[in-house]
């Protein structure tokens, strides 16, 4: 009985970490602009922000480390520069994202304070929970999460009994492979390596931690009840977003597609019930994000006492500058930087879920660098660069779908795996 509630928790507050501002906007609007084809960029989308993030709590319950074990068989060098991208990305735009959906749906409509205030505000409560890490499970086990999940069940459900499911004409082009690269933008892959960790330093911070068989077994059980809830939430705001269609207009943003939702499912009083514990969902993800950080710079610091109370500051104070921005600009100043990282995490995460027998370090090596390079045409199109490479780019397999990168990393992976010793 005991191991089930820790496992409900554990889940519960893996849900809220993970559930953050892009995992709240982005679905409605997908569907919403998907129509008839919801349900292919529904699969798409759940394999990379659902599927993979899995994987990756997998990988750190096998691992018991911090994300700098991921990639530790490529080279130790390679590790602490992928960390150091990675950390640097999730405070620069996931974790200030958070503050800007926070400030549209919740402070703005109710106060007009300007975002700058908002941000100055959110991001020094985020400093006082880092600073009091020990209670993120409890906060985001026991209380949000099952709200917020009660919450988003009732909107899906409203809307599916209460309107046809007569759906309009898809405006996506390429539906399933749309899907997967909006997946991108929940940040989900790397959030998984991030919080990860955060989740296991949190188990370990207990009085009687376990063993680490244990430890596995928990965080592993936890991984997959939480993910099914998000692909249940995923799936399910997708569709919705696709039966309100004639309701928005075409030009709607991401965040006031959410509050109409809300508002016509809920009416206007519990829908602002619902910007509160989206604000609150947004938080606990900042405040995860920023104390996955810190924790990584007190591990590379370990004799400097003031390490992990001054990085959190500094990610907050970056979070100020930031989270001031419109959500619509965050997300497209997050592209180019996705379309770098987002393969080459999830490469690590895939490798480091499979048998240790199929991930030796000349396969590590083999499959990280040809992903590198082949991700190198989708970065440079995501910057409007992509005539560099003249036509090249035509030659590689997926290229148009923006995914060149996974054929050449499948044929390394095994490649690798045939000419390795023994």
């Amino acid at each position: 009985m005991k191991r089930n509630r820790e496992t409900l928790v554990t889940a519960f507050a893996l849900f809220s970490l993970f559930f953050g501002a892009g995992n709240l906007i982005l679905p409605p609007y997908l569907g919403f602009k998907s129509g008839d084809l919801w349900w292919l960029v529904s699969f798409g989308f759940c394999i990379s922000a659902v599927l993979v993030p899995i994987f990756g709590i997998l990988a750190h319950a096998r691992l018991q480390g911090s994300m700098f074990d991921l990639g530790r068989k490529v080279s130790p060098t390679f590790s602490l520069v992928y960390c150091y991208l990675v950390y640097t990305i999730s405070i620069a735009l996931p974790s200030p994202r958070t503050a800007a959906v926070t400030h549209e749906m919740a402070i703005a409509p109710l106060f007009g304070s300007p975002p700058l205030l908002t941000s100055i505000c959110y991001f020094s409560l985020v400093f006082v929970f880092t600073l009091n890490r020990s209670r993120i499970l409890d906060l985001t086990g026991k209380w949000l999460s099952p709200a917020l999940l009660l919450i988003l069940i009732l909107i899906i459900g409203l809307s599916s009994l209460h309107f046809n499911a007569a759906f309009e004409a898809s405006t996506v082009i390429r539906p399933f492979s749309h899907g997967i690269l909006e997946g991108y933008q929940t940040f989900d892959a790397i959030g998984a390596v991030v919080v990860g960790g955060v989740i296991l330093v949190s188990i370990n911070l207990r009085k009687d931690p376990g063993s680490y068989a244990s430890r596995k077994r928990l965080v592993s059980n936890a991984a997959w009840v939480a993910g099914a809830a998000l692909f249940l939430i995923y799936s399910g705001l997708i569709f919705t977003g696709a039966l309100m269609q004639p309701k928005f207009d075409a030009e709607i943003s991401r965040t006031a597609l959410l509050t109409g939702i809300g508002r016509i499912t809920l009416g206007a009083t519990a829908n602002g019930f619902l910007s509160v514990l989206v604000s609150l969902a947004c938080f606990t993800t900042a405040v995860g994000i920023v104390t996955g950080t810190a924790d990584f710079i007190k591990s590379r610091f370990p004799e400097t006492s003031r390490a992990y109370p001054l990085t959190a500051f500094f990610c907050c104070a970056l979070g100020v500058l930031i989270g001031r921005w419109e959500v619509g600009y965050i997300i497209d100043v997050a592209l180019p930087a996705l379309m770098f990282i987002y393969p080459l995490t999830i490469v690590l995460i895939l490798l480091n879920v499979l048998p240790p027998k199929y991930g030796s370090p000349t396969v590590f090596r083999a499959v990280v660098a040809i992903t590198l390079l082949f991700s190198v045409p989708d970065f440079l199109e995501s910057l409007g660069c992509a005539g560099l490479l003249g036509d090249a780019r035509q030659y590689i397999p997926l290229s148009n779908y923006s995914m060149g990168w996974v054929l050449p990393a499948v044929f390394a992976f095994f490649v690798a795996n045939l000419l390795r010793p023994g």
